[in-house]
């Protein structure tokens, strides 16, 4: 699939964000677009005008990975953004597949990660693919994401839920910055796996169903989502501040296990165990007769 359109988005976005203050240089007049010139990155690059033209018009193919630094430094990228612009030109190349195995039709996981995530007692965990289907959970991960797995189309994916289901404005108080988390990390994805039709088939149908989607895609932002902490209202329980982290499988290139945990002593901690004793209540009220996600 030809990855140059989004080759030259992201590179004129990123380059519409630098001031030539930001950049060292004066700011001129008569500017007729936001950021800096073409001609600008080019000099500090050191690469010729016409050279960093036919980069930005979405040909990285067979481009060094020195000039590849050189642009993402003159466009002062940060680490997600210089990553995704390497895998990019991975794509561009070809190569993309070599660094992540092929995705064909639906992933059978091993029995042995949905043991490892029902050993997972204390906080919600979950696998999960770029695209944010929600693949296999732990007891406590249905019961967090009880609204997610309520929908009728399968597997779960959250960011459905978070464009599309009302229910997520709830659930997420701070429901913008979810919303630009959840874009960025497609985004990145994207980059990484330029063939995944089902990734392509995704963002084509939030982008028709959702103008916030569609805004937020076009911003071409990435982020590495890794760890942090996140708070989130739970439609039985209430509120909940918990910390994460994120652990990408080597046995299973694309997919992350989240966990999710409350600080030690905290309310939070109290409300995970009353979301814990829910999810056993329920589960023995509505047995599904399969414990996957």
């Amino acid at each position: 699939m030809d990855n140059r359109q989004e080759v030259r988005e992201f590179l004129v976005s990123r380059r519409a964000k630098i001031s030539p203050e930001q950049a060292g240089l004066p700011p001129g007049s008569k500017r007729r677009v936001p950021g800096l010139r073409r001609s600008e990155v080019a000099m500090l690059a050191d690469v010729s005008v016409e050279y960093y033209a036919k980069l930005e018009r979405g040909n990285l193919a067979g481009v060094s990975p020195s000039v590849l630094d050189a642009v993402a430094r003159a466009l002062q990228l940060d680490d997600a953004e210089r990553a995704h612009l390497l895998a990019l030109a991975r794509a561009a190349d070809g190569t993309s597949a070599i660094l992540r195995r092929p995705a064909k039709g639906d992933r059978t996981l091993h029995p042995s990660l949905q043991w490892v995530l029902d050993a997972v007692t204390e906080g919600p965990a979950f696998v999960r693919n770029g695209r944010m289907d929600l693949l296999a959970a732990n007891r406590l991960a249905r019961a967090f994401y009880s609204d997610v797995y309520a929908s009728p189309q399968q597997p779960p994916n959250l960011a459905r839920f978070q464009f599309l289901d009302p229910a997520s404005r709830r659930f997420y108080p701070d429901w913008g910055f979810f919303a630009d988390v959840c874009v960025e990390i497609l985004h990145t994805e994207a980059g990484r796996d330029p063939h995944d039709k089902g990734l392509h088939d995704l963002v084509g149908e939030l982008s028709t169903r959702s103008d916030e989607f569609r805004v937020r895609w076009g911003a071409h932002n990435v982020r590495h989502h890794g760890t942090g902490s996140k708070t989130f209202h739970h439609p039985v329980v209430g509120d909940l501040t918990l910390a994460y982290e994120g652990l990408e499988l080597a046995a299973e290139p694309g997919l992350t296990v989240t966990i999710y945990t409350a600080e030690p002593g905290s309310p939070s901690e109290e409300t995970l165990r009353l979301l814990a004793s829910w999810a056993a209540t329920h589960e023995a009220a509505h047995p599904t007769g399969h414990r996957s996600g």
